[in-house]
């Protein structure tokens, strides 16, 4: 048998284990293997601060990834951060903190984000809207 040890909160058996978690922010995600003390089921799990690390840093890479995607789709459609704060919405300083990753779009921006970069032409429906 592997390791044990008890939940210091529950009393549940924590098994020695490393478990995939996936990571998302904006459109991307991303799976982690994370070590650490797990129950059975889906209970609290335990983890170390140098187990965690992996995962931190993972996140932290994607924060960057989507956010260099923001600015590349915001570029390919032909926008200033400005136009793109007004039509995708959140403003033009919502936008420079998207494209530095120190802030996340809500979950409709990035929505309209996906969208057009899938259909460019759309930019013209938006900016008609959103005068």
């Amino acid at each position: 048998m592997g390791q044990t040890r008890f939940h210091p909160k529950t009393g549940d058996v924590l098994r020695r284990d490393a478990r995939m978690q996936t990571l998302s922010v904006g459109s991307l995600s991303r799976e982690v293997e994370v070590p650490g003390w797990y129950p059975e089921g889906d209970g609290d799990s335990i983890h170390s601060g140098a187990e965690l690390q992996a995962l931190d840093q993972a996140y932290l890479e994607l924060r960057a990834a989507y956010a260099a995607r923001v600015k590349a789709v915001r570029k390919k459609l032909g926008l200033t951060q400005e136009e793109a704060g007004r039509i995708i919405g959140g403003g033009r300083r919502a936008f420079q903190k998207y494209e530095r990753g120190t802030m996340q779009p809500s979950e409709a921006a990035v929505g309209l984000i996906e969208i057009l970069d899938r259909h460019l032409e759309e930019v013209t429906t938006l900016r008609n809207i959103r005068r």
